[in-house]
Parts: structure tokens; C-alpha cells; sequence
């Protein structure tokens, strides 16, 4: 069998398409699923009914939709922040100045968007996907690592395993016109064939597209097993109408990261057996929202119903149907009473209203969206440390989200590090407090042995919530000030345990101060001194 380096091209492409579309016909399923997702997220399930019912009302409470913001309001307010840490002391310095390395990466790529839309595929769709790489063109040109979201209806992996690790391929892509190909890349752009790829990503049903010009271009990612050095090498190439545009193996045969890795990390929610894929919020309660919605128009329908009585008439009446539609007028004149009644719509038993008001109760309660995490508390019910005590105890399914997503932005944040000692040739400022800046390149992350061989630095990554909740943060801060009032802590101890905003510029303002009465000190002593 033939291998990569002794492919022709025609046939490696054939080779990639082919997984491709192996890869695609794994995925309908699962694309369907995630669309479907996003339609009860939405409330836009009916759409989904039989047309025979096209004319019933259709209401819609979003208890999905409810539960899915409450908790990613929690997540976000849980955002995570990389904590850089030294196993030796005299690596401290560079521990402190890597953990401003990758909170100015956060803030120039707009992560707390990018964090946004993470949580949103987390907890609609089941499974988030982080990708992590270097874009050369960041800090004016200095480069610099990023971690971003990446689209669940955009990439594919093996489905054949069940770490994302172990794939034969990772395929990216997303449909471009061709317009964009010529600009991009003039060479290849007339060349390519028509896209045969019948299926394209989810796009605003509310857009009317034409994709008959468009091209799909994809980007393939391949991890390598070198027996002989017993490492892992991962390689990138990106294609679009069968034609290959760029391929990592011919300028960086060793492999595109020095890590070996696919640069991607994959969270789920609700774990699935047999895959690293998940289910969501929207898998869990769709029978519930279902049967919830479908109560309220079994409701709907009895009420309109019954606002509007029916009257029956026969022939023999003698009466105009016409003539008693028109309630303006006083007299109407028939033959017989005995072929006119009135028919009325009977109420519904009372335990209909009240199992529907139940079963939106029981929504809310089993996907942890319940009155105490949001915020609403009985009377009586004032103290900050009581509100953070019941908060913490109503927002368990956040927590738990929190823990996995935690864990893979650690992760994402392990293999960013790695990217910039690999690539950050070139020195840039990075400011490690609001009153200090220090330079930073990635040499400095090497330390040289006694044979000047550069051996890198390893470090520890943790994360920490990045905002506390107002609550938490009102009940910490009046346990520090008890500390102080009951002498057990100093109060510049208790400074630096308050949370708030602007602790920075106090203590810049505070040491300022200190440093004036110094000096004013001393230049009184002095002139005591002289006389």
C-alpha cells in the first residue's frame, strides 16, 4: 500500500474526498439533530407538525429556551481565566508574565464572544468545539496564539472513535463563492469543479441563498504516528473543488505543531456512549416542551371555542342564517323557534389547567432553572450571604457544566503555551499588571543545559472563575472585613483579599501615598537634624 510521501497528489485528493464523504454520510444524523436542537431552543417545534394541523394555534412556552439562558447566565459568569503557575521559584517570573500572555490573547481575539457562543452549542446541541493555533498577523504583526469557537455544524471527526485524538482526519469547512477562491487563491480559483457536495452548513432559514456558485473549502487535518522517533506528527491541507490549495507537509515536514496534537478540544454535556459527542438541554426536555406546548393548544383551542357559541337552525325554521349573524338588529322574523339552539363548547376539567402549570414547574425544576437560581427569593429572603448560600445550592447543573468546560479551556489553554514557544519568535510587550509591562519572546520559555541544548519549561495550568457572582462577591467581601474587625487579619491583608473594581488603582494610590509621607518624613527629620 502506497504511503503519503509517495502519493501523487491526484490521488491523495481523491484519497481526502473520499474520507470526506465517509465522514459526511456519518453526520446526516447527527447535522439533523442539531438543527432540530436549535428549532426547540427557538420554540419554532410546530413547524414540525402534520400541514392537517396547520389551521389548530400553535402557542409556545419557551421553557427550553428559559432554561438554556438561565444556566448560560451562570456560565457566564463563570468565565474562565488561566492561572499560570511555576513548579520552581525561580521560573515565578515567567509563570506571572505567561499569564499576561494569555489574558492579552483572550482579550485581542474576543474570547468573552467566542466564550458566548461556546456555551450556547454546549448547552443547545449537547458538545462545544475550541480550536487553538497562531495567527501571524496579531499584535501588529508579531503574532500570536488564540483560542476560538469553532461551528458543530462545521467540523467533522472520526466517527469511528471515541477520542478525537485517535482520528484519521479532522475535517473543517465552510462554502465560499467562488469570488473568494480568485481573490484568495488566483491560481487554482478557474480550476476547480464544480462543488458536488449536496449539503451545506445551517444558515438563517430567513436568508434566501443561491449556493449554486458556491465552492466548499476544506481544511484537513491528519494525525501521524513516526514509529521510528516515536512521536506524533499533525499535518494541515485545505482544499476546495478538488483542487489542493496549501499542504503543512511541504514546508513543515516534521508536522504543523510541535505537540503533535489536533488542535482542537471537544466538550460534552450530556456524555453519549460510543462518542465524544454529547446531548443538550434540548434532547433532555423535548418530549416535555412537546406535551407542555400541545397541552396549551388543546387549552387555546377549548377557549376559542367556547368564546365563540354556535347556533344551530334547520330549514324549517323559516329563520335567515344571514339575518342572524346581523346582532344590530332588534326583531328577526322566522316560523319556528323549535329549529333554533344554541351550542356551547363544555369547559375543560380543571385538572387539565392544572397538570399543564405542573409539567412546566417540573421543567424548570429538573433542569436546575428554578426560582432560587434566578434570583427570585421569598420574602424575608435580604441577606447577601443567604441569597449566595441558595444560589449555590439551586445552580448544580451549571457547576457541573462549569467543570467540564473548565477542564477543556485548561486543556486548550496547555496546547496555546506550547503554540507561542513554538512560534513567538519576535519580542512583544505584555502588560502583567495595570502598572507594569515586560517583554516577552519565546526563547524565554527554553532553559539551556550544561551542553546548551534548550530544554523547555514546563509549567501548571488551572483555571479560575474570571467574574464572581455579585452575591458571592458581596458575601466574601464582608467575611474579609469581619477578619479585620476582629483583629485575626491586618488591613492591608484584607485589601488584597477584597474583590472589587479598581482594587489595582487603590493600591497604586495607596502606595503613592505612602511613598509621599516617606519622604516628607525624612525630609523633617532632616531639618531638625541641620538646625
Amino acid at each position: 500500500m502506497k504511503n503519503k510521501e509517495n502519493m501523487t497528489e491526484l490521488e491523495r485528493i481523491d484519497k481526502l474526498y473520499a474520507l470526506f464523504d465517509e465522514y459526511r454520510s456519518a453526520y446526516l444524523s447527527e447535522w439533523e439533530r442539531l438543527e432540530k436542537c436549535e428549532r426547540l431552543y427557538r420554540a419554532e417545534h410546530w413547524e414540525d407538525v402534520p400541514q392537517g394541523e396547520a389551521n389548530e394555534p400553535r402557542p409556545t412556552t419557551p421553557m427550553i429556551y428559559s432554561t438554556v439562558e438561565n444556566i448560560r447566565a451562570d456560565l457566564m459568569d463563570m468565565m474562565p481565566e488561566a492561572v499560570i503557575t511555576a513548579d520552581e521559584p525561580k521560573y515565578e517570573r515567567l509563570a506571572e508574565l505567561l499569564g499576561g500572555v494569555i489574558k492579552e490573547n483572550c482579550a485581542r481575539t474576543g474570547f468573552e464572544h467566542e466564550y458566548a457562543r461556546l456555551t450556547h452549542d454546549l448547552l443547545v446541541g449537547g458538545t462545544m468545539v475550541q480550536e487553538i493555533g497562531f495567527d501571524p498577523t496579531a499584535n501588529g504583526g508579531l503574532g500570536g496564539a488564540y483560542i476560538r469557537h469553532v461551528d458543530t455544524r462545521g467540523i467533522m471527526f472520526d466517527p469511528y472513535c471515541t477520542d478525537i485524538q485517535d482520528s484519521r482526519a479532522v475535517f473543517k469547512f465552510t462554502p465560499y463563492r467562488r469570488e473568494w477562491f480568485r481573490a484568495h487563491y488566483p491560481d487554482a480559483a478557474d480550476a476547480m469543479a464544480p462543488d458536488a457536495l449536496t449539503f451545506r452548513r445551517a444558515a438563517d432559514s430567513g436568508l434566501a441563498t443561491d449556493d449554486s456558485e458556491c465552492i466548499m473549502l476544506i481544511e484537513c487535518w491528519e494525525r501521524e504516528f513516526d514509529k521510528a522517533k516515536n512521536r506524533y506528527r499533525v499535518h494541515m491541507c485545505r482544499l476546495a473543488g478538488r483542487q489542493l490549495l496549501e499542504d503543512s507537509r511541504r514546508i513543515k515536514p516534521q508536522g504543523y505543531y510541535a505537540h503533535g496534537k489536533y488542535p482542537f478540544t471537544v466538550t460534552a454535556l450530556h456524555e453519549r456512549k460510543g462518542t465524544f459527542l454529547g446531548f443538550g438541554i434540548a434532547d433532555m426536555f423535548e418530549s416535555q416542551q412537546r406535551f407542555s406546548d400541545k397541552l396549551d393548544q388543546i387549552i387555546m383551542k377549548n377557549a376559542l371555542m367556547a368564546s365563540r357559541n354556535k347556533l344551530l337552525i334547520t330549514g324549517a325554521s323559516g329563520f335567515d342564517a344571514n339575518d342572524l349573524r346581523d346582532w344590530s338588529k332588534d326583531v328577526h322574523k322566522g316560523d319556528s323557534l323549535n329549529g333554533v339552539s344554541w351550542f356551547s363548547t363544555p369547559p375543560l376539567p380543571g385538572y387539565m389547567l392544572e397538570y399543564a402549570a405542573a409539567m412546566r414547574q417540573s421543567i424548570k425544576e429538573e433542569s436546575g432553572a428554578n426560582d432560587f437560581s434566578r434570583g427570585n427569593t421569598a420574602s424575608g429572603v435580604t441577606a447577601a450571604s443567604a441569597i449566595a448560600a441558595l444560589q449555590e445550592m439551586s445552580n448544580k447543573r451549571a457547576r457541573m457544566a462549569m467543570k467540564a468546560v473548565h477542564a477543556s479551556f485548561a486543556e486548550a489553554v496547555r496546547q496555546e503555551l506550547e503554540i507561542e514557544r513554538e512560534f513567538s519568535r519576535m519580542p512583544r510587550m505584555v502588560r502583567t499588571s495595570e502598572q507594569s509591562r515586560s517583554l516577552f519572546c519565546a526563547d524565554m520559555m527554553f532553559e539551556r543545559s550544561a551542553l546548551g541544548d534548550a530544554i523547555p519549561i514546563e509549567l501548571q495550568v488551572s483555571v479560575k472563575v474570571q467574574r464572581e457572582n455579585r452575591f458571592s462577591v458581596v458575601s466574601h467581601n464582608e467575611l474579609v472585613m469581619s477578619l479585620v474587625q476582629a483583629g485575626m487579619i491586618t488591613p492591608d491583608v484584607g485589601l488584597e483579599l477584597l474583590i472589587f473594581d479598581g482594587k489595582e488603582q487603590a493600591k497604586a494610590l495607596m502606595r503613592s501615598r505612602a511613598a509621599a509621607d516617606t519622604a516628607n518624613g525624612a525630609n523633617t527629620t532632616g531639618g531638625i537634624s541641620a538646625s
